[in-house]
């Protein structure tokens, strides 16, 4: 079974995204609140998957994600973020991010995104 990471500083956030996973058939998801915990359970963890948001303190998302992608070059990152952060998405493509869903987001694209990376 597949172990999905999931960061946000807004916890209402993570518990949406966990939702929409557990319907669909995820059932292990481990939760972050920021981008220190999320390469610390990175690290402890090995997910399959990190569904991260970019603005977040004490690390943000693109900081977190070069740091995830330094511990394992083949890390599946998708990056959250609101319209606007443009050029904080184009740089976690850059960085290596497999994806990015805009917030506010719908259920269907998380799902869509997801299955494409890990089909069930």
């Amino acid at each position: 079974m597949y172990k999905i990471l999931v960061v946000d500083d807004a916890g209402f956030m993570r518990m949406m995204i966990k939702n929409y996973l557990t319907k669909a058939g995820y059932s292990t998801i481990i939760e972050g609140e920021d981008g220190e915990k999320a390469v610390s359970l990175y690290k402890s963890e090995l997910p399959d998957l990190v569904i991260m948001d970019i603005t977040m303190p004490n690390l943000d998302g693109i900081g977190a994600l070069r740091a995830i992608k330094e511990v394992d070059p083949s890390a599946k990152v998708v990056m959250c973020s609101a319209m606007g952060q443009e050029a904080m998405v184009m740089e976690a493509i850059k960085l290596g991010a497999k994806d990015f869903i805009v917030k506010p987001f719908k259920q269907e694209r998380i799902l869509e995104t997801v299955s494409k990376l890990l089909p069930l």
